[in-house]
């Protein structure tokens, strides 16, 4: 049987890290702006933005200014904490 993550299933910020992980946003050239964030997730630009900074803080989750634009992405410690739920 194969469980669903759901946002109710895990604290906000873990969930906020499964979904990155699952659109793809593991690395520079992978990276997403918040917009495309919110969209791809279906959260609010202020939520998706307190997830930024406190999983920045941790060093889940880095930033890279590219053409202007700041765009986000999993760092390895973030990639090593959803992979860890699987094991």
């Amino acid at each position: 049987m194969v469980s669903r993550i759901s946002p109710g299933s895990m604290p906000d910020e873990l969930y906020f890290l499964c979904m990155l992980y699952n659109i793809g946003a593991t690395t520079v050239e992978k990276s997403l702006t918040l917009q495309e964030i919110s969209h791809w997730t279906s959260i609010e630009n202020e939520k998706v933005k307190e997830n930024l900074r406190k999983l920045m803080g941790g060093n889940y989750i880095q930033s890279s200014l590219i053409s202007g634009v700041h765009r986000y992405f999993l760092t390895i410690d973030g990639i090593r904490n959803v992979l860890s739920m699987y094991s």
